[in-house]
């Protein structure tokens, strides 16, 4: 008998499942910057910490330029930047693409505009088109709401349509995206510039915006992807050249596969 219960041990001690080695990757990761990105950092932070349960991702808002000098002043271990890196910008910083998005120009979903040139886009952020008449549309002065400093599509804008950002002439200020959205959604005589990934997301969720074609070709995610649309950036990640073990495993896992679909979800184009 005692044999017997010597063999019933040794296979029950063989049977018993392997246990893991404890999770090495632990920690709280703090990552700033522009509104674009925030809901899909956010979204991959989750499932980052959903492999990981020791870490902890607080994500926070703030602006481009926030994220870029965060990140260089170690205030965040990441930062997140809905552009490129100027040449000024990159001594002391490493970018890495998220993936791409485009900016595009909205209105309310009740404006009966189909298009606007970049002419007349140019007169109307600058004062000299002021009511929806002098380009086809109805009867209506036109609310322009102008990004707020700081923010990348500010400095975009301004770049592609060569408009100074002093000469704009706004009536209202719109610092995060839903910031932008809401205001645009309560008011349908106004216009907009924003991520074409937000405003398609939006879209989708029911809001009363329309996106407006530039040159011709429609302000839609694919065609940020098939690079037929004019106006496209990088969506960006911001670190010191040798980031912590752990704002490396997560920029590793942010630039994987793992989150292509969340990237989609989100209406950005993945890097491939």
């Amino acid at each position: 008998m005692k044999i017997a219960a010597s063999v019933l041990l040794i296979s029950y001690v063989l049977l018993l499942p392997i246990v893991s080695a404890a999770d090495p990757i632990a920690g709280k990761l703090v990552i700033t910057g522009a509104s674009t990105i925030a809901p899909l950092v956010v979204e991959i932070g989750k499932r980052f910490e959903s492999q990981h349960p020791k870490v902890r991702a607080d994500v926070q808002t703030g602006g481009s330029s926030r994220g870029i000098a965060d990140a260089r002043e170690g205030l965040a271990d990441i930062g997140m930047s809905s552009r490129a890196l100027k040449e000024q910008e990159k001594d002391g910083l490493v970018s890495h693409i998220l993936a791409r998005d485009g900016v595009c120009l909205l209105v309310h979903n009740d404006n009966p505009i189909k298009e606007l040139t970049d002419q007349q886009i140019r007169d109307i952020f600058t004062g000299k088109i002021t009511n929806w008449k002098q380009v086809g549309g109805r009867d209506a002065p036109i609310t322009v709401i102008n990004r707020a400093d700081g923010r990348s599509e500010l400095e975009l804008f301004s770049h592609h349509f060569q408009v100074k950002p002093t000469d704009i002439k706004a009536h209202l200020i719109a610092g995060e995206n839903e910031h932008g959205i809401k205001t645009l959604s309560g008011n349908p005589n106004a216009v907009i510039y924003m991520s074409v990934g937000t405003s398609e997301y939006d879209v989708a969720q029911g809001v009363p915006i329309k996106l407006l074609p530039l040159n011709g070709v429609a302000a839609t995610t694919e065609n940020v992807k098939n690079g037929t649309f004019p106006f496209s950036r990088p969506l960006v990640l911001i670190t010191k050249p040798n980031p912590k073990l752990l704002a490396k495993q997560f920029i590793d896992f942010a630039l994987s596969s793992q989150v292509h679909d969340l990237i989609r979800e989100l209406y950005f184009v993945p890097i491939q």
